[in-house]
């Protein structure tokens, strides 16, 4: 008898440490999971902010407008962020900004003022480039308490794109797939699968 109670005893006591070892296996799984999750779903301000390195000013009607540039001086085909911030913030206010200059079609020019991805007290650009240098001019038009508003930041110069020519980063980039083609072209050719099925037939 007692050696029945001991043998169900240390069943018992096998059985729960099995159950203590999955319970804290459990555990540390949903704390990873979480981890993950947490990480996964980190707020916006995880992305590098903005860093504006020159302003310039706009008198929009009643508004004042700071325009910042991540980058400066202005390169043709340089992606960086802009920023448009009226002086007492873009609370009840709405409006828009048309961007003039070459290269530009005519449908891409108006832009609503919307709020910058990664600075979200101001409207701004994300990662925007222009595309050809020359003389450009931001125009905005601010709707807001004080009524409405309209300003042109003007000549702004953008210089020709930084690094070589288009066309020849485009001719250098083409090498090495036009390249790979040759060769398998050429090993083709030499193999010619074709040829050895039909004298295996």
């Amino acid at each position: 008898m007692r050696s029945s109670r001991s043998a169900l005893l240390l069943a018992v006591a096998a059985a729960s440490g099995r159950v203590r070892d999955h319970a804290r296996r459990l555990a540390l799984a949903t704390v990873a999971a979480l981890a993950l999750v947490a990480v996964s779903t980190a707020p916006a301000a995880a992305y590098a902010p903005v860093g504006v390195v020159h302003t310039e000013r706009v008198q929009a009607g009643p508004y004042t407008v700071t325009v910042g540039f991540s980058e400066w001086p202005l390169r043709a085909m340089q992606s960086l962020d802009f920023t448009f911030a009226p002086a007492d913030g873009i609370a009840r206010k709405s409006g828009s900004v048309t961007i003039d200059g070459p290269g530009l079609d005519a449908e891409d020019r108006e832009t609503p003022l919307s709020r910058h991805p990664r600075k979200r007290d101001v409207w701004g650009l994300d990662v925007q480039a222009l595309p050809e240098p020359g003389t450009w001019s931001f125009t905005f038009d601010i709707d807001g308490q004080a009524g409405h508003g309209r300003g042109t930041l003007r000549n702004v110069t953008v210089l020709d794109q930084p690094g070589p020519p288009l066309a020849i980063s485009w001719t250098v980039c083409a090498i090495p797939p036009i390249g790979m083609l040759a060769y398998l072209a050429v090993g083709w050719r030499r193999n010619k699968p074709s040829e050895r099925v039909a004298a295996l037939v």
